[in-house]
């Protein structure tokens, strides 16, 4: 079997600047270049800044994404999203009119004689209290209810004003170390316990390939700045990232 899966594109519904535009576009070029390559794609979180769908209503700058993941689940490939701390409002679009499977706190996969685990990673995060705190209140169901009732250009400036995605703000680089080591410890410790051969993780946007004793952790990466995902082929990984040679990382 033939896997690919990427997570962090943030993907917004407004580009507010060139860098924002040149990541969507990237984006957008290389998903149209997925059709008929791989038997699963894996989303794995935070492909789209922010997610919100009402009951007769999605976003429709989201347009160019949905509709090349449409024709690559038209191709044969079988999609996976998981939810991310970005896109998890998810109604009935993605899985009725896209076909994409959801699955809100990750997936299991056994192929090739491998067992493999993808996930975002958000809650695998060390002493991130800020966003332990974001995460429970923007998933507690009466703030989506109240969202429902808004009008959706309101409901996406205020979802906007909680993405820590922009480019003028960045972690600083303790919390990126915090991030990394808490998702690092945690491959290592399904992988030691034999809870999975190969860890696919997401979130700190950090691209990682490490092998760990009989089993390897990787990390997506993003969007915004590397550009990178991984294919496992044949139970086989690697660390890619998307350019004109499509060279391996």
């Amino acid at each position: 079997m033939k896997i690919i899966a990427l997570s962090d594109c943030h993907y917004k519904f407004h580009c507010a600047s060139n860098a924002d535009k040149e990541s969507a576009d990237k984006l957008i070029s290389f998903l149209k270049s997925i059709p008929g390559k791989y038997d699963l794609m894996v989303l794995s979180g935070d492909i789209f800044d922010f997610w919100l769908e009402g009951k007769f209503t999605v976003v429709k700058q989201y347009f160019p994404v949905l509709c090349a993941l449409s024709a690559i689940k038209e191709s044969g490939t079988r999609i996976v999203y998981i939810s991310g701390n970005h896109d998890f409002w998810f109604g009935n679009f993605l899985s009725d009119y896209i076909g994409c499977e959801i699955h809100p706190d990750g997936f299991t996969l056994n192929t090739d004689g491998k067992k493999i685990r993808f996930e975002h990673g958000d809650t695998r995060t060390f002493n991130d209290l800020r966003y332990q705190l974001y995460r429970k209140v923007i998933r507690w169901k009466a703030v989506h209810k109240i969202a429902s009732f808004l009008h959706p250009d309101l409901a996406l400036t205020i979802g906007s004003r909680f993405s820590r995605t922009s480019r003028q703000r960045k972690d600083n680089q303790e919390l990126v170390d915090k991030k990394s080591k808490g998702l690092k410890n945690y491959a290592k410790w399904l992988i030691e316990h034999k809870k999975a051969d190969i860890v696919v993780l997401g979130h700190s946007h950090q691209p990682v390939w490490e092998t760990m004793g009989n089993g390897s952790y990787l990390n997506c990466g993003d969007w915004i700045t590397y550009y990178s995902y991984v294919e496992i082929d044949a139970g086989k990984p690697a660390l890619k990232e998307y350019n004109i040679k499509n060279e391996q990382i």
